[in-house]
C-alpha cells in the first residue's frame, strides 16, 4: 500500500491527523511528530507524499478532493506564517519559526517533482515568496504562485492567501521566463495556472463579507477531540432537510448578506470584544478558562487551510500537467 508522510509538530494536530487517517479521510501513512530541522532525507525515502507543517491534514484532503491518486507524487507544505503575518511580531526572516531553509534542504535533497504550498498574502509573505521563488529556480523548478481570497470560494471571510507550485519538469516542457527564469504563470496549453477563481465572484466575495481581519477560523471542521472533518455533502444534506430538531426549529447561524454559500452556509457567528463577528464552525465552544482541548482545536483550526480553495488550486495545477 502506498504511504503518505505527515510531519506535525504539534501533538494536538498530530494525534487529530492520525484520527483522520484512521477514518480515511486523508491518505493512508505515518505521523512525525519530530521538527523538520531533525529529519533526513533518508526519513521521507519511499514516500510517495510528504505533507511538511501538515496540521489536520488540509493539503491531502485537499489532493483527494481534486482527484489528484495517492500514489501520484508531491510534497506539500505550508510553513509557519507568524513570521510575516501581519499579526505577529514582524520577526520576518530572523524569527525561529521561518523554516523555510530546512524544507528546501530537504527538497534539493530529495528532489520531488511537484511540491504545493502556501502563505500568508501579507508584504512580509510576499517578501518570502521572493525567496522561495529564487531558491527555487536555482535549483531548476519551475514555480508559480497565485493570490486567492477564500471569499471567492463562498467562505464568510477574507483569508487572504498566496499559494504557489513548483514542477522540476517544467523546463522538459520549454516553460521559460523572462531573463531566462522559468515561469509557471502559464501551464503547457497555454492556459493561466494562477486563475483559480473566477474574479468576480472574488470581489462579491470581499464586498458581502462582514467586517473581518482575516485570520478566522474553522476552515475545515472537527467534533470534539477525535477532529472529524467536517463533510460538504452532509452540510448539503442538512441544508436540504431544513433546520435540525435540536436547533429548536431555528437555523444556525444568521449570515444574511455574508456571502457564504455551500460549505460555510451552516456557520455560526461569535461576536467578539472588538465588535466583530467571526464564523466558526455550528458548535465549536468559544475559548475559556478551564477548557483547555479547545486551545489545541481552535490553534489547528487558525493554522489550517480554507480546503475549498486549497482544491481548487490543486485541480487547476492537475489539469494543467500531464
Amino acid at each position: 500500500m502506498t504511504r503518505a508522510y505527515y510531519n506535525e509538530i504539534e501533538s494536538f494536530a498530530a494525534q487529530w491527523l492520525r484520527n483522520l487517517i484512521a477514518a480515511g479521510h486523508i491518505a493512508p501513512g505515518d505521523v512525525d511528530e519530530r521538527s523538520i530541522e531533525d529529519v533526513r532525507p533518508s526519513d521521507v525515502a519511499g514516500y510517495a507524499q510528504c505533507h511538511w507543517f501538515a496540521g489536520i491534514g488540509i493539503w491531502s484532503a485537499a489532493l483527494r478532493g481534486a482527484g489528484w491518486p495517492d500514489a501520484r507524487p508531491i510534497w506539500t507544505g505550508s510553513c509557519p506564517c507568524q513570521p510575516f503575518s501581519q499579526g505577529g511580531k514582524g520577526g520576518g526572516f530572523a524569527d525561529e519559526r521561518h523554516l523555510w531553509p530546512a524544507w528546501f534542504w530537504l527538497i534539493e535533497q530529495c528532489r520531488p517533482r511537484a511540491i504545493a504550498g502556501e502563505q500568508v498574502a501579507s508584504s512580509g509573505g510576499v517578501a518570502w515568496l521572493d525567496l522561495v521563488s529564487t531558491d527555487l529556480e536555482g535549483a531548476g523548478y519551475t514555480i508559480g504562485p497565485t493570490d486567492t481570497c477564500a471569499a471567492g470560494f463562498g467562505a464568510p471571510q477574507i483569508r487572504q492567501r498566496l499559494y504557489w507550485v513548483a514542477d522540476a519538469a517544467g523546463e522538459r516542457r520549454g516553460e521559460t521566463g523572462a531573463g531566462g527564469g522559468r515561469s509557471a504563470e502559464r501551464a503547457g496549453d497555454g492556459r493561466e495556472l494562477g486563475r483559480v477563481a473566477d474574479p468576480e465572484v472574488s470581489e462579491r466575495g470581499r464586498e458581502s463579507s462582514p467586517e473581518l481581519d482575516g485570520r478566522g477560523t474553522a476552515e475545515v471542521g472537527g467534533s470534539g477531540v477525535t477532529g472529524r472533518m467536517a463533510d460538504a455533502g452532509s452540510l448539503q444534506a442538512r441544508r436540504a432537510t431544513g433546520p435540525r430538531e435540536e436547533d429548536g426549529g431555528r437555523p444556525r447561524g444568521d449570515i444574511a448578506g455574508s456571502g457564504a454559500t455551500g460549505f460555510w452556509s451552516s456557520a455560526d457567528w461569535l461576536p467578539c470584544r472588538d465588535g466583530k463577528a467571526r464564523p466558526v464552525e455550528p458548535g465549536t465552544s468559544p475559548l475559556a478558562t478551564r477548557h483547555p482541548g479547545d486551545v489545541g482545536r481552535l490553534r489547528a483550526y487558525g493554522n489550517s487551510l480554507c480546503l475549498p480553495q486549497a482544491t481548487e488550486f490543486v485541480r487547476a495545477y492537475k489539469e494543467a500537467t500531464p
